[in-house]
């Protein structure tokens, strides 16, 4: 594991169109899920230990990011085959598991996570509904895997681009295990 931070947000930064395979077996694209005041991509893997510690805040997250028009997609870029763990199998397994209710992307290539820029597990991409980035950041802040008491950042961006279009100016990078690229 290689811990990594995310790069600064790139404000308004064009989403990059997508079809992906998804744990219901059914090809997903960007124009299918952005939702009516934002869209949040999220890049994240079934074994991290960053993910499993944000997995449960990230469905509620979405849940109640549903509610203000604003959709939301994981997408899994991990290289499978050095890290089964991470498998579409297990990918059904993990969403299952933890009840997505949002669709879990399988991005086989690494093509999806190279355009986007993404660089580690998770990494939140967080647009407004003229499909602009206007947040790339954590979750919350967390210690030794553990979050803090501190408001849910992610949260708080998505809500503010739901009633303004506008992110924060003040943003904390995402960490998080890198994304395991093919050789």
């Amino acid at each position: 594991m290689s811990l990594t931070e995310t790069p600064v947000c790139n404000f308004g930064e064009k989403i990059k169109e997508f079809k992906l395979l998804s744990t219901e077996d059914t090809f997903i694209s960007f124009k299918e899920i952005k939702g009516q005041n934002g869209t949040l991509i999220a890049f994240i893997c079934n074994h991290c230990p960053y993910v499993k510690a944000i997995i449960e805040e990230l469905v509620d997250v979405t849940n109640k990011l549903s509610k203000l028009g604003i959709n939301s997609v994981a997408i899994m870029s991990n290289d499978t085959n050095n890290y089964p763990e991470d498998s579409f199998k297990n990918m059904k397994k993990f969403s299952k598991i933890n009840n997505f209710k949002f669709p879990y992307l399988y991005d086989g290539t690494q093509e999806i996570a190279k355009t986007y820029g993404a660089v580690c597990t998770p990494d939140f991409f967080g647009y407004n509904k003229n499909d602009e980035l206007q947040y790339r950041g954590r979750i919350r802040e967390m210690k030794n895997l553990k979050p803090t008491e501190k408001a849910n950042d992610l949260l708080s961006a998505m809500e503010l681009i739901a009633k303004t279009s506008n992110g924060p100016k003040q943003q904390y990078p995402s960490m998080g295990c890198n994304i395991k690229w093919k050789k």
